[in-house]
C-alpha cells in the first residue's frame, strides 16, 4: 500500500521519514510523493568490481555541490552519480500506519522532463532500517547536452508499508548517505 504524502507527513513529524524537503513539499506535495532534489555531483575515477562475497565501487570525485555551484551540464554519454539534498530515515522498527503495524519502504521515480530531456536517472528502492541521503546514477543517453540546477527536483520519493515482517533490517554500506567504499569491501 502507498502511503499518501499527507501522512508521510504527519509521520515525519514523529519518525523523521524525510528530513530537508524543499517548501513547495513540505507545505503543499502533489500527488502520492515527494519530490526530491540533487544536492551533490560526483565523477567516478576508476574501476569498479562486483564478486560473490566482495565488492569494490570506484572512488568518486565530487564535481558540484548545491550551494557552491549553480548549475551542471551533462554532456552526451555521460555518466554521473547525484546525491540528494533529502535524507530519510526508515525505521526498522513497525509504525502504527492506520489499521496496522508496518515497516515503511521508499522507492524512487525519476521525474518525466529527465526522460523527455533524454536522461536516465537510474535509482532503486530503499529498505526499512535505512537511513542518510540517496544516491542516484544520472547518465545523458540523448544527442544534445542536458543542464540542470543543483537545488532541481530530479526524482520523486513514493512510501510504503511491508507486510509480513522481515527477516532482517537494511543493515548495508550505504548507510548514511556514503557515496563509494575507499577500498574492497565484504558484502553483508
Amino acid at each position: 500500500m502507498i502511503i499518501s504524502a499527507k501522512k508521510v507527513l504527519e509521520l515525519s513529524k514523529q519518525h523523521k521519514l524525510i528530513q530537508d524537503l524543499s517548501d513547495r513539499e513540505k507545505n503543499n506535495p502533489e500527488g502520492a510523493g515527494f519530490d526530491i532534489r540533487v544536492g551533490e555531483i560526483y565523477k567516478i575515477g576508476e574501476p569498479g568490481f562486483l564478486g560473490v562475497s566482495e565488492r569494490k565501487t570506484p572512488a568518486v570525485k565530487t564535481i558540484a555541490k548545491y550551494g557552491e555551484q549553480a548549475s551542471y551540464t551533462l554532456n552526451p554519454g555521460e555518466f554521473v552519480l547525484v546525491k540528494t539534498i533529502e535524507s530519510v530515515n526508515l525505521p526498522a522498527d513497525e509504525l502504527e500506519i492506520e489499521h496496522g503495524k508496518f515497516h515503511i519502504m521508499a522507492q524512487i521515480f525519476p521525474r518525466s522532463t529527465l526522460q523527455r530531456c533524454g536522461v536516465w536517472l537510474m535509482a532503486t528502492k530503499t529498505d526499512p532500517g535505512y537511513h542518510g541521503q540517496l544516491t542516484f546514477g544520472m547518465a545523458n543517453l540523448g544527442p544534445v547536452e542536458f543542464k540542470f540546477e543543483l537545488g532541481a527536483r530530479i526524482a520523486n520519493i513514493v512510501f510504503h508499508t511491508v507486510t509480513g515482517g522481515l527477516v532482517r533490517e537494511y543493515s548495508g554500506q550505504w548507510k548514511g548517505g556514503r557515496v563509494a567504499a575507499e577500498k574492497k569491501e565484504k558484502q553483508n
